[in-house]
């Protein structure tokens, strides 16, 4: 019986536990629910006292606009109620389309909120999903042509056209900003080089593509690396220079600082200093009034500022993403031009051409390129008019010059011009093709109404057919090798198989024995 009794104690006791453990727990859970329902209850009632504090702000608001602003007697109103009556009484016909038992009012304001809404919306959706991708810039293998220059530096240059030893002309094209050996002329086919047996050599300017950075470049270093080039290729005769946009300014250095070397120039849009002291006021207007407003700074800035430019160039051609041509130049482009750049050839052959320009992703060249185009040149457009000029400066040595036949000297360059401007160009303004003709009055200007920037430089066979047929003529082709016997010796000293040596000559050239070194 004890055992039973101390069981049934043993258990009572058990229960008891258990009874207050489920208890405490409850209790436990009662008051965590508590809890999150004070917290909810805390947060809805901030959340009412915040309304109530905002209305009770906007009608205080209200009040003060509606005793200090809407007065009858204010100056906003006695300066608006006219004009906004007006246009509330052109708007009432809409007040038609309305329910009768609407207030205009509280309808329109309705109204307004939802279509300031929508549009956001709209444009917020608009500009998430309409995002293009970004082509990434690629890292082609080397390909070019390398020479050393005197003072050791390497320059890439790329050849096209007819042999050396058939070439009738010698043409050297530098490039423009933001462009390579590739450029040349866009879309020229090897055939026409062939018809006028021209040898067309095109390089990499300091820093651009494979060559070496210039430590100190101006537009005289630039016209010497021509020069060295020209020797290293074995050009004897004397070579024409093409110039596009602002790659220009290298052919006018040339023809400036090597004139005895070149036999003409040819230039497509032809860029000048937009800070070229002898522009008048009409030409400056006309240069810089056609021009974006960014462009603008970028000039201000490659003038001014220019070690400001690197930020600017890192987050556009330098990033390594590809962009449009327009935005990365600045420009505003006409309808011809906007419809070239579409063109699916333009675009792989401008894709191809910034990748390898930027392929040392170095923004030093780029900032030396734009801080040549509005700096000091060392000369003037007007020091090419070859006509007579007198020693010395000022009234009196004028005067003596006109006496003294010996004060007299010839300058400038005696070759001739050429030059292509478009009507519609909107990044070189036909403006400044208009002064250089001023200045050079012996130039040969062709005007095409018609023409942007790029149209007739660009993928156009028939326009670089006219360019070849007005400079050098009706196309002869290369010149043609011929093999003339030689005389037989007398003495029998012959190999005694009866061949004969032979000679070649070049038609239509001169027999020099001077021979020029290739520069190492």
């Amino acid at each position: 019986m004890s055992e039973v009794n101390e069981s049934a104690a043993w258990r009572g006791e058990y229960t008891g536990f258990l009874d207050e453990g489920v208890r405490k727990s409850n209790g436990h859970r009662a008051g965590a629910a508590a809890d999150v329902r004070d917290w909810k209850f805390q947060a809805a009632e901030f959340a009412k006292g915040a309304a109530e504090m905002s209305v009770e702000f906007g009608k205080g608001v209200r009040d003060v606009v509606k005793q200090t602003v809407l007065r009858e007697d204010s100056v906003i109103m006695r300066k608006l109620r006219g004009p906004c009556a007006e246009i509330l009484g052109k708007l009432g016909f809409l007040n038609e389309y309305l329910p009768e038992d609407r207030d205009p009012v509280h309808a329109w304001t309705l109204i307004s909120c939802v279509l300031v809404f929508t549009l956001a919306v709209l444009i917020a959706n608009s500009t998430r999903t309409t995002k293009p991708l970004v082509n990434k810039m690629k890292v082609h293998p080397t390909s070019a042509s390398l020479m050393l220059l005197p003072d050791g530096r390497r320059l890439a240059y790329q050849e096209q056209g007819v042999p050396a030893d058939q070439a009738r002309y010698s043409m050297i094209v530098p490039h423009s900003f933001l462009s390579s050996r590739f450029a040349g002329i866009p879309g020229l086919k090897s055939t026409l080089l062939q018809e006028f047996g021209i040898r067309m050599v095109t390089y990499d300017l300091p820093g651009f593509g494979e060559s070496d950075p210039h430590p100190v470049r101006d537009l005289e270093s630039s016209a010497l690396d021509i020069l060295h080039l020209s020797y290293a290729l074995n050009v004897t005769d004397k070579f024409w220079v093409l110039g596009f946009s602002d790659g220009s300014k290298h052919a006018w250095a040339a023809l400036h600082y090597i004139p005895d070397r070149v036999a003409g120039a040819i230039m497509v849009a032809p860029m000048i200093n937009p800070y070229e002291p002898t522009l008048t006021k009409d030409e400056s207007r006309k240069i810089w009034g056609i021009w974006t407003l960014k462009r603008k700074m970028m000039y201000f800035l490659a003038r001014k500022f220019p070690k400001l430019l690197p930020y600017f160039y890192r987050r556009s051609f330098l990033s390594g993403d590809i962009g449009l041509i327009d935005t990365w130049l600045s420009v505003s482009l006409g309808k011809s031009d906007r419809a070239l750049i579409e063109r699916m050839a333009f675009k792989e052959f401008w894709q191809r051409d910034v990748e390898e320009s930027v392929r040392q992703k170095n923004a030093k060249p780029f900032v030396e390129e734009a801080i040549l185009q509005v700096s000091n040149w060392g000369f003037s457009i007007a020091d090419l008019n070859g006509s007579n000029k007198y020693k010395g400066k000022g009234v009196l040595a004028w005067l003596k010059s006109l006496y003294s036949p010996s004060e007299k000297r010839w300058g400038g360059f005696l070759g001739p011009i050429h030059l292509w401007q478009g009507g519609e160009d909107r990044v070189v303004p036909p403006s400044m093709s208009d002064f250089v003709q001023r200045v050079l009055p012996d130039v040969s200007l062709h005007k095409l109404p018609y023409e942007g920037h790029f149209t007739y430089f660009y993928f156009c066979d028939e326009c670089h057919r006219q360019i070849f047929t007005v400079v050098f003529g009706d196309p002869q082709g290369p010149l043609i090798q011929e093999r003339n016997r030689a005389p037989i010796d007398d003495d029998g000293d012959g190999d005694g198989d009866g061949e004969e040596d032979s000679v070649t000559i070049c038609r239509d050239t001169a027999t020099d024995e001077e021979k020029i070194t290739i520069l190492a």
